[in-house]
């Protein structure tokens, strides 16, 4: 979702997504560019320019993410509880 809007070099990307390490999202963004989801550009710059963009197909699934994302926030307090009464009544499996 963060490249929704466009354009972003990876510190940009770091910001915008809380509680990742940045080893964690150097990963992601290799798995998303090489499932052809992510286009990264780099720029021979003096300090090596490097930048990240939604291609066409990572841009059709944008709305269906934005969807779940939603969805998500919305059921947060509905899954929350069944979980906590799981996770009580089996501490072992947690």
């Amino acid at each position: 979702m963060e490249l929704a809007s466009g354009t972003r070099r990876f510190r940009e990307l770091q910001r915008g997504v809380n509680g990742i390490s940045q080893r964690m999202l150097t990963l992601t963004l290799r798995r998303l560019e090489r499932d052809g989801l992510v286009l990264r550009t780099v720029y021979p710059t003096v300090s090596t320019t490097v930048t990240y963009d939604l291609t066409d197909r990572g841009q059709s699934l944008v709305q269906l993410v934005k969807q779940l994302a939603d969805w998500s926030l919305d059921n947060k307090e509905a899954i929350a509880h069944p979980r906590l009464l799981r996770d009580t009544e089996h501490p072992d499996s947690v």
